[in-house]
């Protein structure tokens, strides 16, 4: 396929308005699927169990089978619609969603169309430069997800040029909210970027219910962006795109971007916009299209009707509201405030998911400007390495114990990198790893006076030069010695010594 023509994104911002609007969903944790017992996958990689061994007659609608809802994701539902400022309906109901892919079992996907359980609703996000965006939400719904389909035979591990494909029906039934916002105007030039904030608030309040993990990469959390474009001066809204299943922040904005450039292009050299649904390509930073978009009409939705309608008593809505945790953009603001970071220092606990595990670490004893140091520094660097999540890698608790290390004595900043690989790598806690290893510093007199003479014998000229006032002639045998400790020598302390030792009298 031949790559698009891009505009210049200022140029494209120039003669064209960018209009948004996402679709997210968001898989919840419960142990069950939204309207069967089967165990729900969502708590674990999905490649964890064997294809088509979580499923249950329901899910598959086979005949004679129905549904049960599941009180739990109801529960949740509420909570995240509270939470996004929604008001809650005193009745809501189940619809049928019909149409044909090979991962819906059934033919149809039980999902809300007209009744909502949440609606009217709006959540603050907050951009890199502190600018508070208000993005308005249209509705909250629930529904069921579908399978899975794996591609085979192709180059890429997507349907074009796959020779077959296999079904994995484990995920179908699992518990979704889809958030749909409303259209979303006056983002210009900061469209990427409202987008990418907008995904991160999103995630940011779905953990922080603990109703889901909320992981892109492993898509429990999925975002559908639409964009379209309209001439400057022109009312009437463009044709819209919809980029599926975006798996990053760092793809959701850059997907934004290549799609103002793209249709900014076509419109500029006379085309139009099929509306219609693209997929996101990382490896080229492209999209390719994927089917024409319907319509709800063309879904043929009507009630389900082997569930009733959802009414939730106005004393459990109170209940979970009274539940709900701090904001995320009210929260950030105060822990920036009380760890006395600068804008800078706190951009980089935001920006990398690391605000719950930097203020875990704080709370087991650790300073701010040390928690942030091993996060945003050597965790961060191993997990990049490693192509993880840096909280995965080593737990709050342990980075606290690790820094108690550094800060009485026992390790230096050095050491204490070997000790946390050791850590990570499953040899114990921070002390055991040190034990284990023999890392601990060297701060014995006897020992470091033995390395020190060592040192003074291969460089006579040291010493006369540190007598004759040139102290940083001193280096060198600091230097010698902590190599031949193989730097656990306590560095401060050798220089005591080699100073103390060039103040004795002569011999």
């Amino acid at each position: 396929m031949a790559a698009a023509k891009l505009m210049d994104f200022d140029k494209a911002l120039e003669l064209f308005e960018p209009v948004l609007g996402f679709e997210v969903h968001v898989e919840l944790n419960t142990n069950t699927k939204m309207f069967s017992d089967a165990p729900n996958p969502a708590n674990e990689l999905y490649h964890a169990a064997e294809p088509n061994t979580l499923i249950a007659p329901v899910d598959l609608g086979l005949p004679g089978s129905l549904p049960v809802v599941n009180e739990t994701a109801i529960r949740s539902s509420i909570s995240l619609g509270l939470a996004l400022g929604c008001s809650i309906a005193e009745s809501s109901r189940f619809a049928r969603k019909n149409y044909f892919y090979p991962d819906l079992g059934k033919n149809y996907q039980i999902s809300q169309y007209d009744e909502p359980i949440a609606f009217e609703g709006s959540v603050e996000v907050e951009l890199e430069d502190g600018t508070i965006v208000q993005i308005p939400i249209e509705r909250a719904h629930m529904e069921e997800d579908a399978g899975k389909l794996t591609h085979m035979g192709g180059a890429t591990g997507r349907i074009q040029g796959a020779e077959y494909s296999l079904v994995d029906y484990n995920r179908a039934g699992v518990p979704l909210v889809e958030i749909v916002t409303k259209t979303i105007f006056g983002t210009e030039h900061r469209a990427p970027e409202v987008a990418k904030a907008y995904v991160a608030t999103i995630r940011d309040i779905v953990r922080s219910l603990g109703i889901s993990e909320a992981r892109l990469e492993r898509g429990n959390l999925r975002c559908d962006a639409n964009v379209s474009l309209r001439p400057r001066g022109v009312e009437k809204l463009g044709t819209r795109t919809e980029t599926k299943n975006v798996n990053s922040m760092r793809s959701v904005e850059r997907a934004v971007r290549y799609e103002i450039q793209r249709q900014a292009q076509i419109l500029a050299d006379g085309g139009t916009i099929t509306q219609e649904t693209r997929h996101w390509h990382e490896d080229t930073g492209a999209t390719s299209p994927g089917r024409p978009k319907s319509d709800a009409d063309d879904y043929r939705y009507f009630p389900e009707p082997d569930l009733l309608p959802v009414q939730p008593a106005a004393e459990l809505i109170e209940e979970l509201r009274a539940q709900l945790p701090e904001q995320p953009v009210a929260r950030r603001r105060r822990l920036m405030t009380e760890w006395g970071f600068t804008d800078l220092e706190f951009q980089d606990v935001r920006n990398g998911g690391l605000l719950d595990v930097v203020e875990a670490t704080i709370a087991s004893g650790a300073t701010p400007a040390a928690a942030r140091k091993w996060w945003t520094g050597e965790i961060s660097r191993l997990a990049n390495a490693q192509e993880r999540d840096a909280a995965e890698l080593v737990g709050p608790a342990d980075v606290a114990a690790l820094q108690k290390l550094v800060e009485a004595g026992t390790l230096t900043d050095k050491l204490a990198r070997q000790v946390l690989e050791g850590v990570i790598a499953g040899e114990g806690t921070p002390q055991q790893v040190v034990d284990a290893r023999g890392l601990a510093v060297v701060s014995d007199d006897g020992a470091l006076i033995a390395a020190i003479d060592e040192a003074l014998a291969s460089q006579p000229d040291v010493m006369a030069k540190i007598r004759d006032g040139k102290v940083q002639a001193a280096g060198a045998v600091i230097g010698a010695v902590m190599k031949a400790m193989k730097g656990q020598a306590d560095a401060a302390r050798v220089r005591e010594l080699v100073l103390a030792r060039a103040s004795e009298p002569e011999a």
